[in-house]
C-alpha cells in the first residue's frame, strides 16, 4: 500500500494576516502574493464560457430508459469533463440562498469578532487562511472558515461561528441534506460504469469526512498578478460547490485550456476528486481548477468536500481493472493528510501514486 509522503519537509507553520485586514497602497500588493511568472500563465478573464455538463439528479435513481440515458451522460461529463452542473437535486433554493447570506454575513462582520474563531496555527479549521508552509509560498488571495461537518461527534464547535445566529443552523441542515446527495451520487458513478451500486460507497466508507470552506474573495488591485486559488484538484471524493450567484471566478482546465464555469444559480456544481479518480482507475477525472480575483466585486463559494474514511484503503475498483486498462494507481490511505503541503508547492498528490 502506498504511503502518499509530503513533497518536502514542512518548515514552521506560520500564519498570515487574513487578506480582508491588508491596506492596500495603491496598485503596491504585498510580495508573497504576486504569482512567480512561470507559475502564472496567462491570468486572463476572456477565456472562453463553456457550458458545463447539466446532470438531472431526479433522473438518476429512474430505472427507465430515461435514467439510463442520464447515466450515460454522467459517464461522459466525468470522464471528458470531471464535474457537472446538477440541477433537480432536492435542495430548496431558499436554503442555497441563505447558505450565500450568512457566508456574506460574516465576513461583513468586524474583525474582532471573527477572530474568535481564528485557526489555530497547527490546525486546518476555523478562520483565516490556509496554512503557511514556507517563507517562499505564493499566498491566495481568499479567506475562508474551513470546519469539518462529518462525522458529527468530531465536530470542533469552538471554531463554528455564533455570529450570525443562524450559521450553525443552516450549515448543519445544508450538510444534512447534502449527505443524501453525495451518496446517490456515489451509487450513480458506480451504476454509470456497470458496477455494483455500492462500489464506490465501500470504500468511501460510513465515516466518511467532509469539511465545509465558506471561501470569500476580497477585491484586489491587480487580477493579472494574483490569484484567488491556485491551479490544483481537489484530494477529495466528490466536492459540491455553491457558486456566488453573481460574480464569477472558477475556471477549470479542460484538455489544456482554461475555460470559465458560468453560474447556474440554484444548480450545484459537482466536480471529481483524486479519490473518485483512483476508484474509478482513471476512467473519471480529477479536474484541476483555479480562481481568479477581481478589481471590482468581491465573490463568495461555500464548497463541501467529501472524503472517504482516512482509514479505509482506496484502491481501483477491481471490475476496473483488466488487459486493456491495468491498474494505473496502488493502494492508499489517509490521502488527504499530505494534500495541503503538495497543494503549496503547486504539485499533486496523485502523482506520487501512480503505477
Amino acid at each position: 500500500m502506498a504511503e502518499i509522503l509530503p513533497p518536502a519537509k514542512a518548515e514552521t507553520i506560520l500564519v498570515s494576516q487574513p487578506v480582508q485586514e491588508l491596506v492596500i497602497d495603491g496598485d503596491q500588493l504585498p510580495e508573497r502574493y504576486i504569482c512567480k511568472e512561470n507559475d502564472r500563465g496567462i491570468i486572463d478573464a476572456s477565456v472562453p464560457l463553456i457550458e458545463i455538463p447539466v446532470i438531472d439528479l431526479s433522473l438518476l435513481t429512474n430505472s427507465s430508459s430515461t435514467g439510463r440515458q442520464e447515466l450515460d451522460k454522467l459517464q461522459s461529463a466525468l470522464s471528458s469533463w470531471g464535474c457537472f452542473q446538477a440541477v433537480n437535486h432536492g435542495m430548496a433554493s431558499s436554503l442555497l440562498d441563505e447558505v450565500r447570506e450568512v457566508t456574506k454575513q460574516f465576513f461583513a462582520l468586524p474583525v474582532e469578532e471573527k477572530q474568535k474563531y481564528s485557526r489555530a496555527a497547527d490546525d486546518i479549521e476555523g478562520y483565516g487562511n490556509d496554512m503557511v508552509l514556507s517563507e517562499h509560498q505564493t499566498l491566495d488571495w481568499t479567506d475562508r472558515v474551513y470546519l469539518l461537518v462529518n462525522p458529527e461527534e468530531q465536530r470542533k464547535l469552538k471554531y463554528w461561528p455564533e455570529n450570525p445566529k443562524t450559521f450553525r443552523d443552516i450549515l448543519h441542515e445544508y450538510s444534512t441534506k447534502l449527505r443524501l446527495i453525495t451518496e446517490l451520487l456515489l451509487k450513480a458513478m458506480a451504476r454509470s460504469l456497470n458496477l455494483e451500486e455500492e462500489s464506490f460507497l465501500k470504500q468511501y466508507g460510513q465515516q466518511a469526512k467532509v469539511y465545509a470552506r465558506f471561501n470569500f474573495y476580497p477585491q484586489c488591485p491587480r487580477p493579472d498578478l494574483v490569484l484567488g486559488l491556485k491551479p490544483h484538484a481537489d484530494g477529495s471524493a466528490i466536492t459540491i460547490l455553491l457558486q456566488d450567484k453573481e460574480v464569477e471566478g472558477l475556471q477549470i482546465l479542460k484538455d489544456d485550456q482554461w475555460v470559465r464555469v458560468p453560474i447556474v444559480p440554484h444548480a450545484l456544481l459537482v466536480n471529481v476528486g483524486d479519490q473518485v479518480e483512483i476508484m474509478s482507475n482513471g476512467i473519471y477525472k480529477s479536474p484541476v481548477h483555479r480562481v481568479l480575483t477581481n478589481s471590482e466585486r468581491e465573490r463568495i463559494s461555500v464548497a463541501m468536500f467529501c472524503s472517504p474514511d482516512p482509514e479505509k484503503e482506496i484502491e481501483p475498483v477491481g471490475e476496473l481493472v483488466n488487459d486493456n486498462r491495468p491498474q494505473l494507481y496502488k493502494k492508499v490511505k489517509n490521502y488527504v493528510a499530505a494534500y495541503f503541503q503538495y497543494y503549496q508547492q503547486w504539485k499533486r498528490p496523485i502523482d506520487a501514486v501512480k503505477i
